[in-house]
């Protein structure tokens, strides 16, 4: 076995030999290093995507979220509030409430979600970190909202402004003859004093003081859809999540931060296996110029085969070399690969060189499972193809 990886080695290394097959050799070698190098690096900068949507999120869904189990308002508010308020695990509770409406400016209008939250939203959700442009409402007057960046954008609505504002249309519930506009809406003026960025889970948000969708709604002051919770531990979440059910019983629904964002972490995962599906069948053909390489050499090395047969090399030695040429070329092509890509995401992290638009670079993240993912994917394919075809071809060392 010694034997064979040094002759393995020897036949990598030395200057000797059909050129031919030196070429098509290390262009095989090559051809893995680029593979590997590109597959980590694409698995680096989703994982860094999925970082900045994690992050982005955090600020969407809280750590644990009770809503109604039969209908949108929830039942015994105070009843709640006032459990939330003597629970030890609890730091932070907020009460919301979310509706789609329609928001007219000028003569543009977007459908837009309309999410009302009281003063202690920021304890729980700090999105007010997230304001690039304006302040978030000081909570003084119940029509003063923050806006989702490209909804803002669509509509051309001005921050700031003590002139220019925008109204909210929320259907009015009932029924009966319509015959006038005011019969079919309840409306009411808003006046936009920051704006947040959005992504998917974000997108065509206002975020305004309850107040406002309680009005619109026509819905007491008391009245919430929703309590959402930031915990002290927020590893806890199951454990609070069963007493809080066993307390409040069957007429309440409590969801935790995954399973609030159940579709978006199926999309996430289900991207993840794409990807890793698509660069593993780019490995998998890469490997073929390997089987090239390692027939090639068969031809090339039949007189040397016929002197080790001679020395005492049995079919199986034989057969070792080719597979171990072939290891090598695979080991060869996973540590340069994966030391180009490391060192391409790393300068991509520190300087931002390749940019998804002009204000955001690509984000990339270097984790440990990346390396294993690459590295155990290059290594299945290469050594099975080094393996397959170490014994294929049988003609090549028959024939000694």
């Amino acid at each position: 076995m010694k034997n064979a990886f040094y002759i393995a080695s020897r036949y990598l290394i030395s200057k000797k030999g059909s050129t031919a097959v030196t070429f098509i050799t290390w262009l095989a070698a090559l051809a893995m290093v680029a593979a590997v190098a590109a597959m980590f690096i694409i698995i680096s900068v989703f994982s860094g995507l999925e970082e900045m949507n994690k992050q982005m999120i955090a600020n969407l869904h809280a750590d644990l979220t009770i809503k109604s189990k039969t209908g949108k308002i929830l039942p015994d508010i105070d009843k709640i509030q006032n459990s939330l308020k003597k629970n030890s695990d609890i730091a932070h509770f907020s009460k919301l409430i979310e509706e789609k409406v329609y928001l007219s400016y000028k003569n543009n209008g977007e459908i837009a979600y309309l999410r009302g939250v009281d003063s202690a939203y920021t304890s729980v959700n700090p999105i007010n970190e997230n304001i690039f442009y304006g302040k978030y409402p000081d909570f003084k007057y119940s029509n003063e909202v923050i806006m989702e960046n490209s909804l803002d954008n669509r509509l051309s609505l001005p921050v700031n402004s003590s002139q220019d504002f925008a109204t909210i249309l929320m259907p009015k519930p009932g029924k009966g003859i319509i015959q006038q506009e005011n019969d079919i809406f309840n409306k009411k003026d808003i006046f936009v004093s920051g704006i947040f960025p959005g992504n998917d889970q974000l997108d065509n948000y206002i975020i305004a003081p309850i107040e406002l969708t309680q009005q619109l709604l026509g819905l007491p002051k008391s009245a919430c859809y929703q309590i959402v919770i930031k915990l002290k531990n927020p590893a806890n979440a199951e454990i609070v999540k069963f007493n809080l059910s066993k307390e409040f019983g069957d007429k309440i629904v409590i969801n935790t931060k995954s399973e609030e964002n159940a579709a978006f972490w199926k999309m996430i995962n289900t991207e993840k296996l794409m990807i890793y599906l698509i660069f593993g069948l780019v490995i998998f053909i890469t490997t073929f110029n390997l089987a090239g390489a390692i027939t090639i050499l068969q031809l090339d090395k039949k007189d040397q085969a016929k002197s080790l047969v001679a020395l005492g090399f049995n079919k199986k030695n034989l057969r070792m070399i080719y597979f171990f040429t072939g290891f090598l070329i695979v080991f060869f092509g996973i540590m340069m690969g994966l030391v180009i890509g490391s060192i391409i995401c790393f300068l991509q992290i520190r300087t931002g060189l390749f940019r998804a638009s002009e204000t955001l670079p690509f984000p990339v993240k270097i984790e440990m499972i990346n390396y294993i993912i690459v590295s155990v994917t290059a290594l299945f394919f290469g050594l099975s193809i080094s393996w397959i075809f170490s014994k294929i071809n049988k003609k090549y060392i028959s024939d000694n």
